[in-house]
């Protein structure tokens, strides 16, 4: 039998702004774009559910999710990896 290959999956850089749920961290995703007639720059944030097996993460930690099959109700992704802890 062959081995199934996963094609890339999709990964986002955001910071964490709720560890208080178990093995649950809300992480918030901001983002900065030109406004295409206006030319002033926009920012836009995005608060996605990431499961946390461990429950390594704190609050302020940069993390690196990635999506997954979803989890729970609001959980569609999961953290790959701790990129700077929080100070």
């Amino acid at each position: 039998m062959s081995e199934q290959v996963r094609g890339r999956r999709k990964s986002i850089v955001g910071v964490v702004v709720s560890d208080k749920m178990d093995k649950t961290v809300r992480v918030e995703m901001v983002r900065r774009y030109l406004h295409p007639i206006y030319k002033k720059y926009i920012t836009s944030r995005k608060v996605l559910f990431a499961h946390d097996e461990n429950n390594e993460c704190k609050v302020g930690d940069r993390v690196l999710i990635i999506v997954s099959r979803p989890l729970s109700r609001m959980k569609r992704w999961r953290v790959g990896q701790i990129v700077t802890r929080a100070k």
